[in-house]
C-alpha cells in the first residue's frame, strides 16, 4: 500500500497523541507520589533510617500473703554498644575494659560485631554507679547506658522453688517467676534515633525516649511466717535424719490456697548457677511422684463409708495377713491385732483390714473415687512441671492390684495431690483447686487489678462421710499411729505414710518414704499439712512415718495455729499413752521474761523442760509450745526473743 502524506499526518498525530497521555499519566503518578503518597512515604523513609535500644520496664514485685516483699527487681545499670557509630573500635575497646574489668580482645570482638546492638557482656551488665560514672565521663561515640533489672531477694532461700528464678534477659524460668512471666514482665520502651544505612548516626537528628511499662506486681498466697515454720522443720529433719529428700506443704483446705511449700535440696535464687539443674528446676511439691503408703488408706476408707460398705463399730479379724491370688500380705505388727473395729483398723493403719475394705468395694467404685480425689490427673496448681502420677488401668486391676492399692501401694501421686484429696475431707467432701497467687497490683499505684476466687472442682463425698473419716483420723492422733502428732489443746486429725520405694520393678531394701498428713482444729479444719522425708536414716534404726514424719506435721500445726490466732480447746478426743511413755508437765509462761529468767524459771519450776532460743534480743516475745500446755517430760521448748517485752498479763505465751 502506498504510503500517502495524509496517512503520514495521521500516524504523527496518532504518535503525539500517545506521548501525550504517557507524559500526563507520568504527571498523574508524580502527582499521586509527591501528594496522596507522600506521608506513608516519608515513614518508609524513615523507617530505613529508624534505629532503637531497647529499655525494659521495671519488673513486677511478688510479695507473701502479709504483704511482706519476697522478690523486687533492683535497678542494675547495663552497657550497649552501636558498632557503626564506634569510630574508634581499639582505643574504645581498651577504655571499657578496664573499668568493666574484662579483656580487652573480648570487648573488641562485640564491638567488630556487623550488629544493630550489642551488649558489653558479661562484664557490662548490671554495673556498679562507679563503673556508670567513669564511662559516661569517657562520652565514648556509639556506648550507651541502659536500664536493668536484677532481682534481689530479702528473705534469701525461703520458698526459693515457689518463687523461681529469672535468667539473664530477666525472663522468667522456673516458679511463679515463669508461670506469671507475661504478668510481671510489662511492656519494653527504647530510646529511637535516625542513621544512615552503615549505622551511624545523623548529624543533628536528635532522639526519642519512649518509656517502657513496669510489670504488675503479685500477692502469694504463702505466708512468710508459716513458710519459715515449714522450712525451720525441713532443716531440723535434714539435721536428724540426713535425708535424700523432704516435702512439706501447708493448705488453707476452704479455698484451697497454698499458704507454705518447701523441699530439701532447695537453693540461693540470687545465686541460682551454683546449684545442680535438678535442684531448682523441680519443685518436688508438685513434681515428685512415689507410692503414698498409708496415708492413701484415707481414699479407701472415705470411699467404703461414702458406699455403705462399712462402719467404723464393725468388727475385723486380723490374723496378721492376708490370702489374696495365692499371695500371703503381712501386717505390719507380727501376729496381728487380732479382733478389733474398723476404727481400730484405721487407728492401727492395719494393712489386711484395708484389703477387705477393697474387696468389699470392688475395683470399680475404688478407682472411680479415686479418680474423683484428684490422683491420676494434675490438680491444675498455677505452678509449672507438674506431675499427674499413675495408676493402674482398670483392665489390668486384677484381685493383687486392688488388694495393693487399697493401702496405698502400686499407685504413684504426687505430694500436692495428697495434699487436696486430704483438703477435701476437711472441707466437708469439696475437692478444691490449688493455688499459690492471690491477686495482681498495679506496680505504681498498687491498686488491685485480678483477684483468684477459690475453685471447687467436685464434691467427692457426702459432708456427713467427711466427718466420718475425720473423727476416725483425730482417733488416729489420739490412740494410733500417729500419736506423735498429737497437741494437747488442738484437736489434730491424720494418718501415717511408711512406703518402700520401687526402683527397676523392685522395692530397695531398706529405702523407704516416711509421710503424715494431719489437719486441725478435727472439728472445723483451718490447716492441712504434709511432710514426706525420703530415705531417712534414723540413728536408733526406726523407720516410721509415725515416729518421724508425725511430730514434724505436729510442730508445724501447732506454731501455725498459734500465730494465727486459732483458739485451743479440751474438748477432742484425750490421748492415750503406752505404758513406756514419759510423763506429762504443764509448761510455764515465759513470755515477757528475759531470757536468762526464762532459763533460770525453766529449771525452778521442777518440769524437766529443755530450751531452744531463736532470734535476737533481750526478752521472750512468744513461746512454743504456749504456756498452760501438756508435754512429754525432758520436750523442748522453743523461746522466741525479741527488744521489747510483751505485757505477760495480756499474752498467754
Amino acid at each position: 500500500m502506498r504510503v500517502t502524506r495524509r496517512i503520514m499526518r495521521r500516524r504523527f498525530a496518532l504518535l503525539l497523541l500517545c506521548l501525550v497521555l504517557v507524559v500526563a499519566l507520568l504527571v498523574v503518578r508524580l502527582a499521586y507520589l509527591q501528594i496522596w503518597r507522600a506521608p506513608w512515604l516519608q515513614q518508609q523513609a524513615a523507617a530505613l533510617h529508624r534505629r532503637s535500644i531497647p529499655v525494659r520496664g521495671v519488673r513486677g514485685t511478688i510479695f507473701d500473703r502479709e504483704g511482706d516483699t519476697l522478690v523486687y527487681t533492683a535497678s542494675a545499670p547495663s552497657v550497649i554498644a552501636i558498632p557503626a557509630q564506634v569510630k574508634d573500635k581499639e582505643g574504645t575497646a581498651q577504655a571499657l575494659a578496664g573499668i568493666l574489668k574484662m579483656p580487652e580482645d573480648r570487648v573488641l570482638t562485640l564491638l567488630r560485631k556487623r550488629t544493630l546492638m550489642v551488649y558489653i557482656a558479661p562484664g557490662g551488665r548490671r554495673i556498679s554507679d562507679a563503673q556508670v560514672n567513669a564511662i559516661r565521663s569517657l562520652n565514648l561515640p556509639g556506648i550507651y547506658i541502659t536500664e536493668e533489672g536484677k532481682r534481689a531477694y530479702p528473705f534469701g532461700a525461703l520458698a526459693a522453688q515457689v518463687l523461681g528464678i529469672t535468667g539473664s534477659d530477666n525472663q522468667g524460668i522456673t516458679g511463679v517467676e515463669k508461670e506469671y512471666d507475661n504478668v510481671l514482665s510489662g511492656q519494653p520502651g527504647y530510646i529511637e534515633f535516625m542513621a544512615n544505612a552503615r549505622g551511624e548516626r545523623m548529624p543533628g537528628s536528635g532522639e526519642q525516649f519512649v518509656p517502657p511499662t513496669d510489670g504488675e506486681d503479685i500477692q502469694l498466697t504463702i505466708d512468710g511466717q508459716i513458710q519459715q515454720f515449714v522450712e525451720r522443720e525441713i532443716e531440723r529433719a535434714v539435721a536428724e535424719y540426713n535425708p535424700d529428700h523432704v516435702t512439706a506443704i501447708v493448705e488453707d483446705p476452704k479455698t484451697g490456697a497454698i499458704l507454705a511449700m518447701a523441699n530439701y535440696p532447695s537453693f540461693d535464687p540470687a545465686h541460682w548457677q551454683d546449684y545442680p539443674q535438678q535442684t531448682y528446676n523441680r519443685n518436688l511439691a508438685i513434681w515428685q511422684t512415689f507410692e503414698p503408703g498409708s496415708t492413701f488408706k484415707i481414699v479407701t476408707l472415705s470411699t467404703a463409708l461414702e458406699e455403705n460398705k462399712v462402719r467404723l463399730d464393725d468388727r475385723f479379724y486380723d490374723p496378721g495377713y492376708y490370702e489374696v491370688a495365692g499371695h500371703r500380705i503381712k501386717c505390719w505388727k507380727v501376729g496381728g491385732h487380732g479382733s478389733q473395729s474398723f476404727l481400730n483398723v484405721v487407728e492401727n493403719s492395719c494393712n489386711p483390714g484395708f484389703i477387705a475394705l477393697g474387696e468389699r468395694l470392688g475395683k470399680e467404685a475404688l478407682f472411680s473415687y479415686i479418680k474423683k480425689f484428684g490422683f491420676g490427673s494434675k490438680t491444675g496448681i498455677d505452678l509449672p512441671g507438674e506431675g499427674n502420677g499413675i495408676l493402674f488401668r482398670l483392665s489390668k486391676v486384677g484381685p493383687l492390684e486392688l488388694a495393693t492399692t487399697a493401702f496405698g501401694q502400686g499407685v504413684s501421686v504426687t505430694p500436692i495431690q495428697q495434699v487436696m484429696a486430704m483438703g477435701a475431707i476437711a472441707n466437708g467432701g469439696l475437692l478444691m483447686e490449688p493455688y499459690v497467687v492471690a491477686d495482681f497490683r498495679n506496680h505504681d499505684t498498687g491498686q488491685v487489678t485480678y483477684v483468684r476466687q477459690p475453685t471447687v472442682v467436685r464434691r467427692v463425698v457426702s459432708a456427713q462421710t467427711a466427718a466420718q473419716v475425720r473423727q476416725a483420723l483425730e482417733s488416729v492422733v489420739a490412740r494410733g499411729t500417729g500419736r506423735n502428732a498429737y497437741l494437747p489443746g488442738y484437736r489434730v486429725a491424720g494418718k501415717t505414710g511408711t512406703a518402700q520405694v520401687a526402683k527397676n520393678g523392685r522395692y530397695e531394701a531398706g529405702h523407704y518414704i516416711v509421710s503424715f498428713i494431719g489437719m486441725a482444729p478435727a472439728n472445723d479444719p483451718k490447716l492441712v499439712a504434709y511432710v514426706a522425708i525420703d530415705h531417712p536414716r534414723p540413728k536408733s534404726g526406726v523407720v516410721f512415718g509415725g515416729v518421724i514424719a508425725a511430730p514434724i506435721v505436729g510442730r508445724i500445726l501447732g506454731d501455725s495455729l498459734h500465730y494465727l490466732g486459732v483458739p485451743a480447746s479440751n474438748t477432742g478426743i484425750p490421748r492415750k499413752r503406752s505404758w513406756n511413755e514419759p510423763a506429762q508437765v504443764e509448761v510455764p509462761n515465759f513470755v515477757g521474761l528475759t531470757i536468762g529468767d526464762a532459763q533460770r524459771e525453766a529449771v525452778e519450776s521442777g518440769a524437766p523442760l529443755r530450751t531452744q532460743v531463736t532470734g535476737t534480743g533481750k526478752y521472750v516475745v512468744w513461746q512454743a509450745p504456749q504456756a498452760g500446755s501438756l508435754v512429754d517430760e525432758s520436750s523442748t521448748v522453743r523461746l522466741y526473743l525479741g527488744n521489747q517485752p510483751p505485757a505477760r498479763d495480756t499474752l498467754d505465751g
